[in-house]
């Protein structure tokens, strides 16, 4: 098996929109194409159970911009 010791980049389409995610060994990033800010998701919060509350924590962040 293949270690993650450095990001894996790879464009995703979902709907209409272009998208880019980011597997790290930190986690994962979710970016608009075009765009910086994303939806971001460490390994330790998806393995923990965490994930659910920290996406809809990031949603709603991101609403309220």
């Amino acid at each position: 098996m293949t270690k993650l010791d450095k990001p894996m980049r790879r464009e995703l389409q979902i709907g209409d929109q272009l998208y880019t995610l980011t597997i790290a060994p930190e986690g994962l990033k979710l970016v608009e194409k075009g765009r910086r800010k994303g939806i971001e998701l460490a390994w330790s919060a998806l393995v923990n159970g965490d994930a659910a509350l920290a996406s809809a924590l990031q949603a709603a962040v991101a609403d309220a911009q």
